[in-house]
């Protein structure tokens, strides 16, 4: 009997710790306000929004204009009018879509200004009171409109606002505890609490709903990479140095002390370039001036002193470490880099998740046997990811290792069960009523995580709802359980009752539509 309860607490001494409900900041699925027609290849890109890429492929043609694009001679005015007008749309088309910016943005207004220029100019055109012109311009008047929804949908989406609401915390944050102090020549203060509070905005960028839309995550992503841009720099400066050596040391030292302090500023500069908050200096001035003072650290002579030449060093890798992060303005519009489906470490998380889906699926319908050393292996292989300081990275292994670690407590437990029955039938007189009270609780809970494993719906699902009270009631039971001062079973139901909260944890991590 000894064995068994040890093998039930060594069981349970798993780092399986369920998942955690992430925020929803009021992200709700919108109608899209236009259809294409069943002739039209749909558009692939999902989101809150309807989509309107470049290129007339998705404009619908008007009569008499083969393919949206040609003209025949003795076309009628109104018709040719139009075509240069769906012309210009497919045109701003391309701009709409990659604008992820809000409402006061100039760009923003260029744009509305320039869809309601061609809304005037569609509502201008004389139809004649003919009805397939009339067609033809509620189409064109239609694209525009669309095109205005959208790119009224997106800087206005809930999302949106979550999103440029979080970047206003973190510039309040630096604001006054980086770039103000260093303004007024005073040394920054509360180091570490500072660092706490842009950590906990990061988690909460990454935890913004995006649904997909392309705009959204551009802007969910500029604005996550500069904090976590910022915090990869705020904690280079809590870091040990060497402190500053002598000017009597070496003849190049007193040039490195001051490559040192204009370093100091330029990382402060840096915070705010990053963060929107200087608008006098541009990326192009501060990589410049790091630029010159990396080559005059270059030209120094320190030939004959290792303790100069390392102290040389760690300034230059400061430098490059400060240098890296000025190209985050002119790859601002570029959505791949906010686009982590084409990252290397999610790409690996993902390839190790789609693995543990196929043992997950031999496990429910094999067994247990011979898939443990594997799932380890995984467990060693998601250690080895690289998350970059990025928290959404780093959210994403969390859930692939809670992922592999409740297939292995499954196939623990039903080890357990085996062990436990095949000791009983050997020597029941030793069966204990308390302890065989968590153990058939504990085997009914192994049927349920069977369920949760195969599980592959939403919270709204019957089926959800369903396990989740099972779970519950489980956990009830367990408290009616009385040890009668046993104390191996006291022990028992405890981990029994953080086995069954494991995986209601984990039920819920399966379905709180977090994404990337």
């Amino acid at each position: 009997m000894c064995v068994c309860v040890c093998s039930l607490r060594s069981l349970f001494g798993k780092p399986f710790d369920g998942g955690k409900r992430n925020m929803d900041h009021g992200h709700q699925q919108q109608p899209r306000p236009h259809s294409y027609p069943q002739t039209q290849t749909p558009p692939s890109q999902p989101g809150p929004f309807p989509y309107f890429p470049g290129g007339g492929a998705f404009f619908p043609a008007f009569p008499g204009f083969p393919g949206g694009s040609t003209l025949s001679p003795g076309q009628h005015p109104a018709l040719l009018r139009l075509g240069e007008l769906q012309g210009e749309v497919a045109t701003f088309a391309p701009h709409v879509c990659a604008f992820s910016g809000l409402q006061s943005d100039r760009e923003y207004k260029r744009l509305e200004r320039e869809l309601a220029r061609l809304q005037v100019e569609v509502d201008q055109v004389e139809t004649e009171g003919r009805g397939e012109l009339q067609a033809a311009r509620k189409r064109v008047a239609g694209e525009v409109e669309g095109l205005l929804r959208y790119l009224e949908g997106n800087a206005t989406h809930p999302s949106r606002l979550a999103v440029e609401a979080l970047a206003q915390e973190a510039q309040g944050l630096l604001l006054t505890g980086i770039v103000e102090p260093h303004r007024a020549g005073l040394p920054p203060g509360g180091a570490e609490e500072l660092l706490e509070a842009l950590q906990d905005v990061a988690m909460r960028l990454a935890q913004v709903k995006t649904g997909g839309s392309v705009p959204l995550r551009k802007a969910r992503y500029r604005s996550l990479t500069r904090v976590c841009a910022v915090l990869e720099v705020l904690e280079g400066t809590t870091q040990v140095r060497t402190l500053p050596l002598s000017n009597e040391t070496h003849a190049a030292v007193q040039a490195i002390n001051r490559a040192m302090t204009e370093l100091s500023a330029a990382r402060c500069q840096l915070v705010a370039l990053l963060m929107g908050l200087s608008g006098r200096d541009s990326c192009a001035n501060l990589a410049r001036a790091l630029t010159e003072l990396q080559l005059e650290l270059d030209a120094l002579d320190v030939s004959g002193d290792a303790a100069v030449r390392n102290y040389r060093k760690q300034v230059v890798e400061e430098i490059n470490a400060l240098l890296k992060h000025l190209d985050l303005e002119e790859e601002g519009d570029n959505t791949r880099r906010y686009d982590l489906t084409q990252n290397d470490s999610i790409r690996e998380i993902e390839a190790i998740r789609g693995r543990v889906c196929d043992l997950r699926w031999e496990v429910l319908r094999q067994g247990i046997a011979g898939q443990g050393a594997e799932l380890q292996s995984l467990l060693t292989r998601l250690d080895e990811v690289d998350t970059g300081r990025n928290p959404c990275i780093r959210e994403a292994r969390r859930r692939a290792v809670l992922e592999v670690q409740a297939v292995i407590t499954f196939i623990d437990l039903q080890g357990a069960l085996w062990q436990h029955y095949a000791e009983q039938e050997q020597n029941p007189a030793q069966r204990r009523p308390p302890l065989e009270a968590v153990w058939r609780v504990l085997a009914s809970l192994a049927e349920l995580q069977a369920q949760v494993l195969g599980f592959d719906g939403k919270r709204a699902d019957k089926s959800y709802m369903v396990l989740e009270e099972l779970l519950t009631k489980r956990l009830l039971d367990l408290d009616a359980v009385d040890p009668q001062g046993d104390p191996d079973a006291k022990a028992a139901r405890k981990q029994a009752v953080k086995y069954a909260q494991n995986i209601l944890s984990y039920l819920d991590m399966k379905t709180d539509e977090w994404e990337y």
